[in-house]
C-alpha cells in the first residue's frame, strides 16, 4: 500500500540538502520500525519519492513524500512513532492512503503556497509598506512581467503574471506576502523571482537575501480545476491495515 506523509522542515534543518533529507528519512523510518517495501536487486531501497525539492535555506510546513509499505497503524499513531524519531527542526504532521494507482507526489505538483517576509535588518522600502494592498494590485494589473529564466538547454522570457494565482498581504502579518504561483515541473516560479520583479515595478532594487521564503503548502489540480493539496489526495488511516494475506487467501 502507498502512504503519503507530510512534514516540516524549520531552524538548521533549513540547510539541509534535498538527498540529505531523502537519507535522514530513510534512517528514520527505519529507526522508528515503519514496516517498508524495498526495492529488489543487488542495493535494495525503500520504495519512495518526495515531492518537489526545496530550496536550500528555505523553511516549510508543507512538504511530502510517497513511502509504499506492507503495513499501517491509524494516521495517529503512525504520525506519533515518526515524531518520537524526529531531530530538532523537522517535524512530521500527517499520513495518509493513497488509492492504489495514484500518481507519485512529484508528477502531480501545480501550486504551491508561500509566505514573505523581509529578513530581519533588511530595509523594507517605505513607497512599497506605505499601501502594500495598492502595490500589489498595480503590479498584478501590467499587461505583462517579463522575466529572464535560465533553463538547462537555453534562456527563455517568460510572463510571470498567469503563473501567479494569488497575491496578497498575507492575514496573519500584513507586512508578509502571500504567494500562491504555479509549481512542478513545467511551469515552476520561484517567489524570490516574484518578490525581485515586484519589488523593481515598485522602483526598487532588492538586495541580496532581503527576503525570507517559507512554503506553506503544495497542491494537485483536481479534474474540475480547483486546487487540492497532495494530502487530500489521500484519506486518514482510521484502523490498523495490512498488505499480507488473509488464511483464506494465501
Amino acid at each position: 500500500m502507498k502512504v503519503r506523509v507530510k512534514f516540516g522542515k524549520d531552524g538548521s534543518a533549513r540547510f539541509a540538502g534535498h538527498l540529505d533529507v531523502m537519507r535522514y528519512f530513510q534512517k528514520a523510518l527505519r529507526r522508528a520500525e515503519v514496516p517498508m517495501v524495498y526495492t529488489h536487486g543487488f542495493s535494495p531501497h525503500p520504495v519512495m519519492s518526495f515531492a518537489q525539492p526545496l530550496g536550500l535555506g528555505l523553511s516549510s510546513e508543507g512538504e511530502y513524500f510517497d513511502l509504499e509499505v506492507s503495513e499501517s497503524l491509524t494516521t495517529p499513531e503512525e504520525v506519533a512513532r515518526l515524531q518520537a524519531q524526529m531531530a530538532e527542526g523537522f517535524s512530521v504532521t500527517d499520513w495518509r492512503l493513497l488509492p492504489e494507482k495514484s500518481q507519485p507526489a512529484m508528477a502531480v505538483i501545480a501550486a504551491a503556497d508561500y509566505a514573505v517576509s523581509i529578513r530581519e535588518g533588511h530595509e523594507k522600502p517605505a513607497g512599497i509598506f506605505r499601501d502594500l494592498p495598492g502595490a500589489i494590485a498595480r503590479f498584478r494589473a501590467q499587461e505583462k512581467c517579463l522575466v529572464t529564466r535560465e533553463t538547462k538547454k537555453n534562456t527563455i522570457e517568460t510572463d510571470l503574471l498567469p503563473l501567479i494565482y494569488e497575491m496578497r498581504p498575507d492575514e496573519a502579518d500584513p507586512e508578509t506576502v502571500f504567494l500562491r504561483v504555479s509549481a512542478g515541473s513545467v511551469d515552476n516560479v520561484r517567489p524570490e523571482v516574484v518578490m525581485e520583479a515586484f519589488w523593481r515595478f515598485a522602483g526598487c532594487e532588492p538586495a541580496p537575501f532581503d527576503f525570507a521564503v517559507r512554503r506553506l503548502e503544495l497542491y494537485a489540480r483536481a479534474e474540475d480545476g480547483r486546487f487540492v493539496t497532495l494530502a487530500d489526495m489521500g484519506v486518514p488511516v482510521t484502523e490498523p491495515l495490512s498488505d499480507a494475506p488473509t488464511e483464506g487467501e494465501a
